[in-house]
């Protein structure tokens, strides 16, 4: 049996969670400052992750070994297995043209790129990350900016800043759940104060996009188009979480945007060709030309709707029990965990979840559009195994990443770093939002983050006279602004794009951004810790 130790160096906190922090900062500084490729960044961290859990935390060589593997299995399966049947499912409609039906469907919706980036990176990928989250909506959206003409790493950068205000609901709300759910808190209570935070990103979010897009002069001629989404989100959002159901958060918030767009007159106004030539690569011509005949324009948008369908109908009660019984637990070898408080750890148990996970119903969705577009079985195949070849990168990338959490996890290291951040005091309540914004940088995942720190910030709050959904609700979205700088996102939306080892170029774009947000989150976190926004948690 493994002991976690909390104060491993010296007997010292501080010392420990310098130590501790030391494989997340090799990775960022490999992709960041020195430019290393993805998957060789993801390694080293993971090789420097295992020497301080021997070294300095006394994880025996086997249980260091099996923690990685466990890491490196999850991250194949679920994370890598729906961002494969993803791509593959676009693949296909690019194989069969239908892609260019849907740019030219979408390009006669608003001939404005920069609304254009709102519909698809924001509202599409909203209602991604709703259904189905992880690497999903990085991967499409991306995808569809560039087929409508935007540069690959514009689009990659849209797609990672706009994946953040719906990630706390995402998934079908599975992050607040599982919030909820290692912290004893009601989930109606944390859901309703995740959906008092959250929905002030998705005011700033869109205005950043058109920023993003065209600068201040996006800012300028599209501001108005871009507030009313962001206000239409962030109502349906908070009234969705706080009163209907966490699960259709961001359902309800990515249709209310959407909606606000399609009803806002100066969203269907075309740009000007000065706009269009400086945010586009190649300046598609602004007609869009004839219109493609009405069964093709079904057949372009048959996979989309089939993703949405098919991930509805797994949230049915029935169906979704009978997806769960296809999973299977089991002890995971060769490792024995216990918390520095003598409580087995959940990593000793390892779920594989066959039926009800994200890639499984993407597959199904495949084989669908695959029969809708009329593409036959052998050449759908072939598309899915040329998936497979173009992620390999991203396949060695994820799993060496997600190792490395796994070491950390299980280790100690970032539990050693949670309770350092814990020990702030005063300033408790605007870190807490900074320990789910590590967590998600090292996980790619709110969810983990969440699992990982959620208890942690409930006690450090009742220590600390603070309302414990506060920072509970805290940790997980200052966790959404983490997700656009995890190395597993950065090489899904280099993946997707075609940008393979411009992750660390990637970083240094959207890490601005990130910083940025996450400190706007820390002080909505601390005023809502106090008379000026206590307001708001009444």
């Amino acid at each position: 049996m493994f002991v976690q130790q909390l104060e491993p160096v010296a007997g010292s906190l501080a010392l420990s969670a310098l130590v501790a922090a030391l494989p997340l900062a090799t990775v960022l500084v490999l992709l960041g400052a020195v430019r290393v490729r993805a998957q060789r960044a993801g390694l080293a961290g993971l090789a420097v992750a295992a020497l301080v859990a021997w070294g300095a935390y006394d994880m025996p060589v086997g249980q260091t070994l099996s923690s990685g593997a466990q890491g490196a299995l999850f991250g194949l399966f679920p994370i890598m297995w729906i961002v494969v049947n993803a791509l593959w499912v676009h693949r296909m409609t690019v194989r069969t043209a239908h892609f260019d039906v849907l740019r030219r469907s979408f390009g006669r919706l608003s001939a404005d790129p920069r609304v254009q980036a709102l519909v698809i990176a924001f509202c599409f990928g909203a209602l991604l990350e709703a259904l189905a989250g992880f690497g999903a909506p990085v991967a499409i959206c991306s995808v569809m900016l560039v087929a409508l003409g935007f540069d690959p790493v514009k689009a990659a950068v849209l797609a990672l800043v706009a994946n953040t205000a719906p990630v706390a609901f995402g998934a079908m709300g599975t992050p607040v759940v599982t919030l909820a759910r290692v912290t004893d808190l009601p989930l109606d209570t944390v859901a309703g104060t995740v959906g008092r935070q959250t929905p002030l990103l998705a005011l700033v979010v869109p205005l950043l996009l058109v920023a993003l897009v065209d600068g201040a002069r996006g800012v300028r001629e599209t501001w108005r188009p871009a507030l009313a989404c962001g206000l239409a989100f962030a109502l349906a959002q908070f009234v969705a979480a706080s009163y209907v159901s966490a699960q259709l958060a961001d359902v309800g918030a990515a249709l209310a945007g959407a909606a606000a767009l399609v009803a806002f007159p100066a969203a269907r106004r075309p740009a000007s060709e000065p706009v269009r030539a400086a945010v586009l690569v190649g300046t598609p011509a602004a007609d869009p030309g004839p219109a493609d005949p009405r069964p093709e324009v079904l057949r372009a948008y048959a996979p989309y709707a089939l993703i949405v369908g098919v991930f509805s109908v797994a949230q049915i009660g029935p169906v979704k029990d009978l997806l769960a019984r296809a999973d299977r637990t089991f002890d995971w070898p060769f490792l024995d965990v216990v918390n520095a408080a003598g409580e087995r750890v959940g990593g000793n148990d390892f779920t594989l979840p066959l039926a009800a996970t994200g890639g499984t119903l993407v597959l199904l969705t495949g084989l669908g559009t695959a029969r809708v577009l009329r593409l036959p079985a052998r050449a759908a195949l072939r598309e899915w195994l040329a998936t497979v070849h173009e992620l390999r990168s991203a396949l060695a990338t994820v799993t060496s990443v997600l190792a490395l959490a796994y070491v950390m996890n299980l280790s100690g290291q970032a539990a050693t770093i949670g309770h350092g951040v814990a020990a702030a005091g005063a300033g408790l309540a605007f870190l807490s939002p900074v320990l789910g914004w590590f967590g998600v940088a090292v996980t790619g995942s709110d969810t983990s983050a969440n699992a990982l720190f959620g208890g942690l910030q409930v006690t450090a709050a009742r220590e600390s006279g603070i309302a414990p959904e506060l920072l509970a609700a805290g940790n997980s979205s200052g966790g959404v602004l983490g997700k656009m700088i995890s190395p597993q996102n950065l090489t899904i939306a280099c993946a997707a794009v075609g940008l393979q080892g411009r992750e660390g170029d990637l970083l240094r774009k959207v890490l601005p951004w990130s910083l940025g947000l996450l400190l706007a989150m820390c002080l909505i976190v601390l005023a809502q810790s106090t008379v000026v926004l206590g307001w708001m948690l009444g």
